[in-house]
């Protein structure tokens, strides 16, 4: 076929236009990639982040699924029946545990915790953490009969001895809600530890165990310390602390059947030494802690760890009836631990003193006592065991699925599928890979590690290749950091993409980075997977009270209390504008250390900012008062030496306001569409 003239110029037209769009456009793409990156090899692929980083609109639809998570459950008196909260599903869901197949699935309020059932088994009570409730259920019809308001983020629940109190643990408060289930009304709240979420009636009726999760604020240098506190059941007082050494996030306990031991889970972090030490299995450990039930009971820690292998994000515990295993899900490592306890007793019995506190840092110990190593589906969680001890029901929340074992063979003989999407996104495979320790040196710990709720820990860490105690780092949350690049205290990752690829692995994890694959996941789900509590503790109505619109006239003033103009780069509203609170630049505002490196500091975003003591990049401020009144002597981090002490409350109260950037986003577009009506 002859081509005509005409045709040829066109042809030839197009094919120089090809090239032209293609060459300086690849060049462009490519240089494009490299720089989000941090690499020159990365797949020049669009999709990754224009696809699958986007959280609304029509191709967010497309692309995400609403899965189950089931975190925590329950089994009936009769064994017939499972009780599972799904987290993200904002539902309870019941099973026929015999026919191994779901029932029904009961909303409740938002982000639910726990499920704890009546002494008659009629009622089942449901936490939920982001609504500040518990719900009460009618099992017999299956609907929601009450709600029953608490505290600020409630999570582990339990019954009084006598069966008329409800005790509910609030995690963001830091407090136990005590509800008069005749009335329905909170009678008090007893402050507990930092950031609780479990609680157990011990078997003789007396005390509650409850749980923490965040150390006690402390100088870095100092040993970590974390609270269990005791109360007594009778008169509904605090009767007293525990401490936990050199140990945090001990999520949930169990008691043996005879009362002697309580069982907790555990982390032993080692932030006290450079990350270096990751090598030598000296970043993070974990396991149990024991207490002793008597008169001068001792508190024993013993690791799950092996020398080789470790076993971290220890969640749940239980201990069968006849009081012979113990039974411990290792999320991160998607594994359930099973324990001797009466090789526990006798490790515990022919040990003395010193080789006790030697146990707590020996990685063969668990040699021991722990009998088997359990596989589960991903990110095991809350465990359950029927009446007769016969079966453990596991939570496995990223497989959406109760996994079933049986506790005499310790082998898993059902899966129970509780109707979650069969397709697994590119962000939920992303929020497997941050849940799961297999991309760290040994299995030592996973991104869930140090970011517990995808949030922060509360310790500083010495992230030097060498040096001791140079540049210490205070975590930073990952709650809605999409829009805050760019990453780490000195702003070096201009993004998620080469926070979590190059520098995870040679900082932290000292394995092989991310496939490139793996790295588009894990990027994804940071990007778009997680977000901020509502702040119902400081902010419930979205209203500001009197004093707190004070405080936020003079976070946003640009004069002093002379009438003296402030620089504008010393203005708190300058380095911290609303939705996220940072304007993403770099700044000196005097907090530098003598063990710093002399560099500048990313501005840090400041929603929800009440939840993440302690502050300043290396955690020195326990408070943000501190901030202010020792550690900005010449007012280099924003005008605030000319307040009085009740204007400077004023402020910090305004600042434990600030909530998530959807709320202050919302409150643009209100305006916005006011200012067009009128």
């Amino acid at each position: 076929m002859k081509i005509s003239t005409k045709n040829r110029w066109i042809l030839g037209i197009l094919v120089l236009l090809g090239l032209i769009i293609y060459f300086p456009g690849h060049k462009f793409a490519r240089a494009h990639v490299n720089y989000r990156t941090g690499v020159e090899d990365h797949p020049l692929l669009c999709l990754n982040c224009h696809l699958y980083m986007n959280t609304s609109g029509p191709i967010a639809k497309m692309v995400n699924e609403d899965y189950l998570s089931p975190i925590n459950l329950a089994v009936s008196k009769d064994g017939s029946r499972l009780y599972v909260v799904a987290q993200e599903g904002n539902a309870l869901i019941t099973v026929d545990a015999d026919q191994e197949k779901v029932i029904n699935k009961i909303e409740v309020g938002e982000l639910p915790h726990s499920v704890l059932l009546s002494n008659d088994g009629q009622k089942a009570y449901v936490s939920n953490q982001w609504s500040d409730h518990v719900s009460v259920i009618d099992l017999s019809t299956s609907k929601v009969v009450d709600t029953l308001q608490t505290a600020n983020g409630p999570a582990g629940l339990a019954l009084s001895a006598d069966g008329k109190m409800l005790y509910a643990v609030n995690t963001y408060s830091s407090n136990v809600s005590v509800i008069d289930l005749e009335t329905g009304e909170e009678q008090k709240r007893l402050e507990v530890g930092n950031n609780p979420t479990g609680i157990k009636l011990s078997p003789e009726k007396k005390l509650l165990f409850v749980t923490s999760r965040r150390a006690i604020l402390a100088p870095y240098g100092d040993p970590v310390k974390t609270d269990m506190t005791l109360i007594n059941d009778s008169s509904r007082r605090i009767e007293g602390y525990k401490t936990l050494e050199s140990a945090h996030i001990a999520e949930n306990l169990a008691f043996t059947p005879s009362g002697d031991l309580a069982v907790v889970t555990l982390v032993r972090p080692k932030n006290l030494v450079p990350s270096i030490q990751v090598e030598r299995g000296f970043m993070m450990n974990h396991g149990i802690g024991i207490f002793e039930q008597k008169k001068d009971g001792r508190i024993i820690q013993l690791l799950l760890d092996e020398p080789n292998a470790f076993y971290p994000d220890a969640f749940d515990v239980v201990i069968t009836p006849d009081g012979k295993k113990a039974f411990v899900s290792n999320s991160g490592v998607d594994c359930i631990s099973v324990l001797d306890m009466d090789s526990i007793r006798a490790l515990i019995a022919a040990s003395t003193p010193e080789m006790l506190n030697s146990c707590a840092n020996n990685l063969g110990i668990s040699s021991r006592f722990v009998v088997k190593r359990i596989p589960t589906g991903a990110n095991p969680k809350g465990l359950a065991l029927s009446p007769d001890g016969k079966k453990l029901y596991v939570a496995e929340q990223l497989q959406d699925r109760i996994s079933v074992i049986n506790t005499e063979s310790l082998e898993t003989i059902a899966t129970i599928d509780l109707g979650g999407p069969k397709k697994i996104t590119v962000a939920r495979r992303g929020k497997r890979l941050f849940a799961n320790a297999g991309h760290t040196f040994q299995n030592q710990y996973s991104c869930y590690s140090c970011h517990p709720d995808y949030h922060e820990d509360g310790l500083v860490y010495n992230m030097a290749s060498k040096d001791m105690g140079r540049n210490l780092t205070n975590v930073q949350s990952l709650r809605d950091i999409s829009k805050t690049a760019p990453f780490k205290w000195n702003g070096k990752n201009q993004t998620v993409f080469k926070q979590d690829g190059i520098r995870f692995s040679t900082v932290l994890t000292r394995t092989e980075q991310f496939s490139y694959p793996d790295l588009d996941a894990i990027s994804s789900f940071i990007m778009t997977g997680i977000h901020y509590p509502p702040n119902l503790q400081h902010n419930p109505a979205t209203e500001l009270t009197e004093a707190q619109l004070r405080g936020k006239e003079i976070f946003e003033r640009t004069v002093d209390q002379t009438g003296k103009e402030i620089p504008v780069g010393n203005r708190c509203i300058t380095c911290h504008p609303a939705p996220y609170f940072t304007n993403r630049k770099l700044a000196d505002v005097g907090t530098l250390a003598a063990t710093d490196d002399s560099i500048l500091f990313d501005v840090p975003h400041l929603n929800n900012i009440y939840a993440s003591a302690p502050y300043l990049h290396d955690g020195r401020a326990a408070t943000l008062e501190e901030i202010w009144t020792k550690y900005s002597p010449y007012d280099r981090h924003g005008v605030a030496n000319d307040l009085s002490k009740i204007e400077l409350n004023e402020m910090i109260e305004y600042l434990k306001t600030l909530s998530s950037p959807d709320y202050y986003e919302s409150l643009t577009k209100k305006k916005h569409t006011e200012n067009t009506s009128n």
